[in-house]
């Protein structure tokens, strides 16, 4: 923000104190072990990192291309699954809870959560070892060694709690065509109803995000030209969906009069024991702490369930939370965002539009970003800020008290925007109301999208030439399907093509966005050289003399 007095920055210093006070003690209930961090939505911060069973991943909300009075929530967990990483796989973890979370007031709190827990089920673990010992063709065959199931919670915003599903099939990890010869089947009874109306999905699924990750490669130090190898091909994801009603979401059961509502997901774990590094135990000030960025609280309740994950909008916490709040931010409840003003600070002044600016030129948008706050805090609005607009503002409901609504990461959805004929996977930027930031779909590229916006695309209504071309990874590597829960079935190729490549790494590795895997469609290449071209007809060639008979 700017260096100016003003009645609205002194009051956000009244509450800096409070609000990072909120910060550093979320951090200190994490209870996680740091790590490295890597980037995207999957492991975007270093506590979480270490714990990926609990890494939310992506949020998507759309209303039902094929049914549209209902609307789809999907949040996804544990990413980067190889999918021949045996003989465990990927399981959802027991002992979290995993939420879905629904404001339709706009006042920062859930007012509708979708709680799911799990439960392992092992047929023979004194002499076995395999996770299934035969072909399997069905979610209780009594070849699929592990199993789980979940039960599935709905809370109000009284607190009010009501258990929808218990002992209901998660679809197994895709162990691959010798295991698993008709795994559409075993998806299919995965898919299960709610009583009084809607559907839900628990399983595994390929990764519908796509990008090229080397765009942290200092933006591909300044040559486009090497972009367009989608970095989350081949990979897998575990997936919660639940399509309902949207009088199930919408304040006071009115979609009509109150259409919007904000999303986003969680992970809870028990329990936290965790003092910061220092030694400083919890006596540290809220300002001490937040100038060293270390988190000093100290919780030994271990009944307690903490929240040590969050997702909302895309690549927030990636490319805006400076790197000391990371942790922090995922612990943190949405109706206390706007108090943390170093925080709020990255967003009104981003790092990303000055990178490109030193890398490639491109001035940066001046300063404070209004439109960022709408873009990620507020919902758009025309009295939400400069992007003149009534879009997904909770404002917009009818029913709403508008004294009650406070700034909040979260993705909104105005419903009442009917599915695309043919979707734009610009979204909004692209004249397509139904996408991205109005809710998200799973062909959105929300990648380009906001690569645009922080260039200030939303403001102004055009497209920046100069970056028009994003990271080129336009679609996810396999497309989503027609019908509930859309995501793509998982991968069972192999992630890592080294085997098929030179040894002196003449081809680069990572081809499984390149060719096909069990028949199923795959995203085109993009961007690539003739060379690259010629290498990679090489390989199959020599595939095909080797007679590989998966991509």
């Amino acid at each position: 923000m700017p260096r100016r007095r003003s009645a609205s920055r002194r009051a956000e210093r009244a509450l800096a104190a409070s609000g990072v006070l909120a910060l550093v003690t979320a951090a200190a209930a994490t209870g996680l072990a740091p790590v490295s961090s890597s980037a995207s939505s999957h492991r975007e911060a270093p506590l979480i990192a270490g714990d990926p069973r609990a890494d939310n991943t992506d949020v998507y909300a759309f209303t039902s291309p094929d049914k549209p009075d209902t609307v789809t929530l999907v949040a996804n967990w544990l990413p980067f699954q190889e999918p021949n990483g045996g003989p465990n796989f990927y399981p959802f973890a027991e002992d979290a809870r995993y939420n879905i979370k629904i404001d339709a007031d706009g006042d920062g709190k859930p007012d509708t959560t979708y709680t799911w827990e799990f439960t392992d089920h092992v047929r023979d673990d004194a002499d076995q070892f395999l996770y299934n010992t035969g072909v399997v063709k069905s979610v209780n065959d009594e070849t699929l060694n592990f199993r789980q199931t979940y039960s599935l919670k709905v809370t109000d915003s009284s607190g009010n709690t009501k258990t929808l599903l218990k002992d209901s099939p998660v679809a197994p990890s895709n162990v691959g065509k010798a295991s698993m010869p008709d795994y559409a089947s075993l998806r299919k009874e995965a898919v299960v109803p709610l009583p009084g109306g809607g559907t839900t999905f628990a399983g595994q699924a390929s990764d519908p995000f796509f990008l090229d990750l080397r765009i942290f490669d200092l933006l591909y130090g300044g040559d486009l030209s090497e972009t367009g190898h989608n970095t989350l091909a081949g990979y897998n994801i575990n997936t919660l969906a639940v399509q309902v009603p949207k009088s199930t979401l919408a304040l006071k059961g009115d979609a009509k009069r109150n259409p919007v509502i904000g999303v986003w997901s969680t992970t809870d774990r028990r329990g936290a024991d965790v003092t910061g590094a220092g030694g400083k135990g919890g006596e540290d000030t809220s300002a001490q702490a937040a100038d060293d960025g270390k988190a000093t609280a100290k919780d030994g309740n271990a009944d307690e369930w903490r929240q040590v994950s969050r997702l909302g909008n895309p690549l927030v916490n990636e490319v805006v939370v400076p790197l000391k709040f990371k942790d922090a931010f995922n612990a943190l409840s949405p109706e206390k965002d706007a108090t943390i003003t170093p925080v709020v600070d990255k967003v009104k002044d981003p790092i990303v539009p000055k990178l490109i600016q030193n890398i490639y030129k491109v001035p940066a948008p001046a300063t404070p970003r209004n439109d960022l706050v709408e873009i990620f805090l507020t919902g758009i609005c025309k009295e939400c800020g400069p992007i003149k607009a009534d879009l997904n503002s909770q404002r917009l409901n009818q029913d709403v008290d508008k004294a009650a609504v406070v700034p909040a990461e979260m993705l909104r959805l105005n419903m009442s925007v009917p599915p695309a004929a043919k979707p734009n996977r610009l979204g909004v930027l692209g004249k397509d109301l139904a996408g991205f930031p109005n809710g998200r779909r799973l062909n959105d590229d929300v990648v380009d999208i906001e690569l645009q916006a922080l260039e200030g695309a939303a403001q102004t209504g055009k497209i920046v030439p100069a970056l028009a071309a994003g990271d080129a990874v336009d679609t996810p590597y396999r497309e989503p399907g027609d019908s509930f829960p859309y995501v793509a079935l998982p991968n069972t190729a192999a992630v890592n093509q080294a085997d098929s490549l030179h040894p002196d790494g003449g081809v680069g590795a990572g081809l499984g966005g390149l060719v096909s895997d069990d028949g199923f469609p795959v995203a085109p290449a993009t961007a690539l050289g003739g060379g690259a071209l010629l290498a990679i007809a090489g390989v199959l060639a020599l595939r095909r003399r080797r007679g590989a008979g998966q991509a």
